[in-house]
């Protein structure tokens, strides 16, 4: 008998070819059967013509930390997500000896938005090296299917300590990554990642390590990646980084390099076309390049207490690690205000606020006096007073101890633009981030808003050319071998949807991390039920308990790679 049969369900198959109406049958966590299936199962559920696809391959996360204290990975599989890869712009908590922990922690507390105490709290701390942290996610279990990169940053810090965000490595040194790069790809990561992004920045406002290597060290350690003959070389590039040298290690080390974060910027908006278009020329050379762009305008909430959004300018670095009294008077001060417009009346080729204040609104107050200002964009305010926009903002927070709440669409705010991004055939749709920027932003709904936003509202591609941007494409690209495609003897990663109302519903906060401090939340529209390995793991409600998949031993797997 089978264990799960579908009946009556349109067919998207992640290949990009047109659907199908049909049944599709599951036994032990693989399809099957698919077409007409004449038998019997523990569970049949006749989807009435909704919309049955290969589960989401979110291929850009930062679940690294979270995985390790919420196997359920919340709230991505509610969302359609059936495996998610971790571990995007090299930034893992593995390696780590325990004398680093703190050190990691706070890291990862600026460069991801992400909560000291929730970290200090939540992280299970059963690990060292990159071997045993796969070793400890396997044994554990996941709701969702897990794929991590062996991480730059973590690697640098094991190998280098302190001076691993000071200098350049030495030979030796590059030697000893080289080792450690070796043997997380044979305990089976997915490829190595790394960022050389100037918005990228440690506790204090130094720089996370990786963006202290210097292009002998990233041809090394790329180059042993490759020496598997597997793996995907995954970089969060800064402007400095240029595309033909990426494609140098492509060609060097025969393995595909997925080049994030390719954003529109309304201030240049050639950048990501020439960057798109240099990617293209590469492949037709015969290296694998894929820009990594995103299907979401990004939106950030924001305090001037941790502004992620101006961070990566270069005048804003004074403020960075400053807090109380010294935070204050600095962004009182006219100079550090005079650099701050100096520097943003300069184009620049990529970064996060380009002083577009009309896209800069005031989300909260913390003193009733100021009510008015909510839902008003800082450009509308610097007019009403005549004054400078960066003024109205730093001004405004100061008054309420930088309590202030602001929400800024910094990127992708062009949806024509963002059309051609997601239609490029050297593109790879991704950039959720989720399990990061918690308090900021939660694109972790990227896949249903591709689904809905953009193939049913906007017509900007067809739904099956969705879905395969979604499943097949990433698998490909990652060699999730089985994975991302509705196929006898594939994996029964499934999400059974409603493509009339699919979709991200408002975002919300609630609190549901250790201690209890708070994250946003986005809801799934349209989603009927999602499974990881044929054992169901969401349904029209939302996620189902953890609870439910004791019994199966949480469904996800860990997805070691394999030579493809």
């Amino acid at each position: 008998m089978l264990d799960l049969l579908i009946r009556n369900a349109t067919l998207f198959d992640g290949l990009g070819a047109a659907p199908t109406m049909g049944d599709l049958a599951v036994s032990q966590g693989r399809i099957v059967a698919m077409g007409r299936v004449d038998a019997q199962a523990h569970k049949t559920i006749d989807a009435q013509g909704l919309a049955l696809m290969p589960g989401i391959i979110d291929n850009h996360t930062h679940y690294d930390a979270q995985i390790t204290w919420d196997p359920a990975a919340t709230p991505s599989p509610a969302l359609g997500v059936t495996t998610a890869v971790i571990g995007n712009c090299g930034f893992t908590i593995a390696p780590c000896r325990p004398a680093d922990r703190e050190r990691i922690m706070r890291n990862l507390t600026q460069v991801e938005g992400m909560s000291l105490d929730v970290l200090r709290q939540g992280i299970r701390w059963d690990f060292e090296t990159i071997p045993e942290y796969l070793d400890q996610l396997e044994r554990q279990g996941a709701v969702p299917n897990i794929a991590a990169f062996a991480g730059h940053s973590s690697i640098r810090t094991w190998v280098m300590g302190e001076a691993a965000t000071q200098r350049a490595a030495s030979d030796d040194e590059i030697i000893r990554m080289q080792t450690l790069v070796r043997e997380a790809m044979q305990a089976g990561a997915i490829g190595f990642a790394t960022s050389t992004s100037p918005a990228h920045n440690g506790e204090g406002g130094v720089p996370m390590p990786s963006r202290l290597a210097d292009d002998r060290e990233l041809r090394a350690l790329v180059g042993a990646m490759g020496e598997s003959g597997r793996g995907v070389f995954m970089l969060t590039k800064g402007g400095h980084t240029r595309i033909d040298f990426l494609e140098s290690l492509a060609a060097d080390s025969g393995r595909p390099v997925v080049v994030a974060a390719l954003l529109h910027n309304r201030t240049n908006p050639d950048a990501v076309f020439a960057d798109l278009n240099a990617i293209a020329q590469a492949n037709a050379r015969g290296h694998a390049l894929l820009g990594a762009v995103s299907c979401c305008p990004l939106t950030m909430d924001f305090t001037l207490a941790s502004p992620y959004p101006v961070e990566g300018l270069s005048a804003w670095r004074p403020a960075l690690g400053l807090k109380g009294r010294a935070l204050r008077d600095l962004l009182a001060s006219t100079a550090f205000r005079d650099g701050v417009r100096a520097e943003l009346a300069k184009p620049a080729s990529f970064r996060l606020f380009n002083g577009e204040w009309d896209q800069v609104q005031v989300v909260e107050v913390s003193e009733a006096a100021h009510a008015h200002m909510e839902q008003r964009t800082l450009a509308e305010l610097a007019a009403r007073t005549a004054r400078h926009p960066l003024d109205v903002m730093l001004d405004l927070a100061l008054s309420e101890d930088l309590k202030t709440v602001f929400t800024a669409t910094l990127l992708n705010s062009d949806e024509a633009a963002v059309a051609r991004m997601i239609n490029h055939p050297d593109s790879l749709v991704s950039l959720s981030d989720a399990g990061a920027h918690l308090t900021f932003f939660n694109d972790a709904a990227f896949g249903l808003h591709l689904l809905g936003h953009w193939s049913r509202d906007l017509g900007a591609l067809s739904l099956q050319a969705a879905v395969q941007r979604l499943t097949g494409q990433p698998a490909r690209v990652f060699g999730l071998a089985g994975r991302g495609v509705l196929a006898p003897g594939a994996a029964a990663d499934l999400m059974l949807f409603d493509p009339a109302t699919v979709g991200r519903g408002p975002k919300r906060r609630v609190h549901d991390l250790p201690g209890g401090a708070p994250r946003l939340h986005t809801d799934g529209l349209g989603v009927h039920g999602v499974w990881v390995n044929g054992v169901q793991v969401a349904d029209a409600s939302g996620a189902l308990s953890l609870a439910a998949h004791e019994a199966s031993g949480r469904p996800g797997q860990l997805l070691r790679s394999v030579k493809h």
